[in-house]
């Protein structure tokens, strides 16, 4: 069976949010409740990928605040926002602030799903994109200064011999460091330690 596809809902309408769960649990997603959007953003950093439905009025952060924290913080998850009747202007700029798509209650759950699926099928790529870059990045984190001299090194093409001269050790030592580097790196070529200092963009000229 497939992972099911992952949803937070944002809503201080307690009728709503159990609406919302039921309706979206029997379509096949895995949903996550939030009452305010404080609570959805203090578990954000642990949180996997999935698609945010939030109401734009609530009281503290509203759903306009919200958008502005998720985009301050380069969150990949995309939103759906829903309004009240005659709030068109939040809901543009709501779009504008880059929710996906804006909801006016009441609406059709069969318009809901589809937007939700179509939401996560458009923004999943660039979430995977985005998670492989973190992973590579705190890979090269947990280099030693040392050891991110020599991956610099070989990065520029210089030898064991050459990188060894540079920095005054010895090339037996420097095998020891290009060692290590390939084993935090993930790498089992040198071809793929560029490729992914490449993706990460640490790729010094």
């Amino acid at each position: 069976m497939a992972e099911r596809a992952k949803v937070y809902v944002i809503d201080d309408d307690e009728a709503m949010r159990d609406s919302l769960n039921f309706l979206l649990d029997s379509s096949g997603f895995e949903v996550t409740l939030f009452e305010h959007a404080q609570a959805f953003l203090d578990r954000m950093p642990t949180l996997a990928f999935g698609c945010v439905v939030s109401d734009v009025r609530m009281p503290g952060i509203d759903g306009i605040e919200l958008l502005k924290r998720m985009k301050a913080t380069g969150s990949s998850f995309p939103i759906l926002v829903m309004t009240g009747h005659g709030d068109v202007p939040l809901a543009v700029e709501a779009m504008k602030l880059g929710a996906i798509d804006f909801l006016e209650k009441p609406f059709e759950d069969e318009r809901l799903v589809a937007m939700i699926e179509t939401a996560i099928q458009q923004a999943e790529p660039a979430a995977k994109n985005e998670q492989v870059t973190q992973d590579i990045l705190a890979r090269i984190a947990s280099l030693s200064p040392r050891e991110r001299q020599v991956m610099d090194g070989l990065m520029a093409g210089l030898s064991n011999k050459l990188i060894a001269r540079e920095y005054d050790i010895s090339p037996r030592t420097i095998e020891v460091y290009r060692a290590n580097v390939m084993t935090k790196m993930g790498a089992n070529s040198l071809s793929e330690l560029v490729r992914l200092a490449m993706r990460a963009g640490a790729f010094k000229d």
